[in-house]
């Protein structure tokens, strides 16, 4: 037997006993197999505070769409009209996992503001609002990336919902540095 044919990889093989025991045991839990093991309540802890900075994110560019004024404020209110609809959609998916992973999502709004990586805002100066927004967008970008890596390959599709969002979020922040000065 020569080197190379002493160093030959494994083949790549499923375990099916493996998979066959996974897949009977607590079906209750429908998508939630044990190999999810110790770490789906923190992931669904990192994503019900996920939630709540969506959420408070909605309620500030919402705000910020009804009291934006000035020469350049239709164009940019337009703008945080659209960004209120992409968190709201970005909640719904996350709130979406939650229960999937056998969570409950926490829209208690007695609590948001505690949850949130970002803060509301009630500026009336536009630019001001662009700033806060734009703060708000970099906070969500640095969670997301910070929770991408937390969770690694413990979740994979938990991973991919929150890449998708993270692009997202990196969209919003160059539209709003866009208008900063206008």
């Amino acid at each position: 037997m020569t080197n190379a044919t002493a160093e030959m990889p494994q083949r790549l093989m499923l375990d099916q006993a493996k998979i066959d025991a996974a897949a009977s045991q607590d079906l209750s839990d429908g998508a939630v197999t044990p190999g999810y093991g110790p770490w789906r309540d923190d992931i669904v802890k990192l994503l019900n505070d996920a939630l709540a900075t969506e959420l408070v994110c909605v309620l500030r560019y919402k705000r910020h769409y009804f009291t934006a004024s000035g020469e350049a404020s239709p164009a940019i209110a337009d703008e945080f009209l659209v960004h209120a609809n992409e968190e709201s959609a970005h909640a719904d998916k996350i709130a979406e996992r939650i229960v999937q992973l056998g969570g409950d999502p926490d829209f208690n709004p007695q609590t948001l503001l505690e949850r949130s990586h970002a803060d509301y805002n009630e500026a009336k100066d536009l630019q001001a609002m662009v700033r806060a927004n734009l703060v708000a967008e970099r906070i969500a970008i640095e969670s997301y990336r910070q929770m991408i890596s937390l969770i690694g390959d413990k979740d994979p599709t938990t991973r991919r919902m929150l890449e998708e969002i993270l692009t997202d979020e990196e969209e919003h922040a160059d539209e709003l540095k866009d208008w900063l000065g206008h």
